[in-house]
């Protein structure tokens, strides 16, 4: 899989394909159906499946101080589309020249000059061009004009309700990560630098692995288990996101234990799957209060990793059955 983040040379054998224009944001079970019908067409027509997408949103254009941090950085969302089948992601870096063009402009440069695009497959509640002005009625003119195949993609639904990003977004604010789980193709995911922190957690028995330069949306404050990802190896862990109330710490940190890890991590990229949250923070009246749960949420956060590693996580095997019913 190619993830492009300039159009000046773009390889021939990307043109004359299946395109997807988006933000992908999450990677939900929405966008999967999207790309399963993408990667179809594609096929059908003898060429790539290509995600064309806009990094950063262009609400960080637009509305800088009122847009939402991601759910998925680029990287991590290109990751995710090649597991469903993607060939190639375009990031187009944004700007307000793009941004400007009208809906027709917009489809005369884009998809049929520069993708020559073959076949496109899109969500219902996909705009396009300048104010959103174009839609999938007006794209379905534009591409019959052209020949184009378009084929428009209904939502997936979870509990009676379309997924969507924003429906993601919220419920990953609420700290519902289980429910999130149901929506996206892989457990949410956070990813940080290790900071030094005051060392506290190595002098109980618990070394921790403080995350700084977090870019996507923070859960709520609590006690997470979870996975941690270091160099390609994988970890169970138990992670606090928020204060420390114990020890009068009222500042936010994100603090990583990777159970059975050895080793200095200080300055090193950790990535995160946030698989189920185990309780609220809490003020314990000692510390000794504080060493028992913690113990408890360590071995609680080491069989759910492992549940979930096994497949035998309910989650899952839930996305399992929604990946295969569509």
């Amino acid at each position: 899989m190619q993830l492009i983040r300039s159009l000046d040379n773009l390889p021939e054998a990307l043109r004359h394909g299946a395109v997807s224009i988006g933000n992908f944001d999450g990677v939900h079970l929405g966008h999967a159906r999207i790309v399963r019908r993408l990667v179809s067409r594609a096929r059908r027509a003898g060429g790539a499946a290509v995600i064309f997408t806009m990094d950063p949103h262009p609400a960080r254009l637009l509305r800088p101080g009122e847009a939402p941090p991601p759910l998925t950085w680029i990287d991590r969302k290109a990751e995710l589309l090649a597991e469903l089948g993607v060939d190639a992601v375009i990031a187009y870096p944004t700007d307000e020249a793009f941004l400007n063009l009208e809906a027709r402009q917009f489809f005369d440069q884009w998809v049929r000059q520069r993708l020559d695009a073959r076949a496109m497959v899109e969500g219902r509640n996909f705009f396009f061009g300048r104010g959103r002005q174009g839609d999938v009625e007006l794209l379905g003119e534009f591409c019959r004009e052209c020949g184009i195949e378009l084929e428009v993609v209904e939502p997936v639904e979870v509990d009676g309700q379309a997924v969507s990003s924003s429906r993601v977004r919220s419920l990953v604010d609420a700290g519902e990560v289980e429910r999130v789980r149901r929506m996206l193709t892989r457990p949410y995911r956070l990813r940080g630098t290790v900071i030094r922190g005051a060392g506290r957690g190595a002098g109980l028995g618990y070394p921790t692995a403080n995350l700084a330069a977090v870019s996507t949306v923070l859960p709520a404050e609590g006690i997470y288990a979870g996975r941690a990802l270091v160099d390609g190896s994988v970890w169970p862990a138990a992670i606090s996101i928020g204060p420390n109330p114990t020890f009068d710490e009222g500042r936010l940190k994100i603090e990583v234990y990777l159970i059975g890890y050895r080793g200095d991590l200080y300055g090193r990229p950790v990535e995160v799957d946030l698989l189920s949250r185990l309780r609220g923070v809490e003020r314990f009246a000692s510390v000794e209060e504080l060493l028992d749960q913690m113990g408890r949420d360590v071995a609680a956060s080491q069989a759910i990793a492992a549940e979930y590693e096994a497949g035998h996580d309910p989650a899952a095997a839930t996305l399992c059955r929604k990946e295969t019913a569509t």
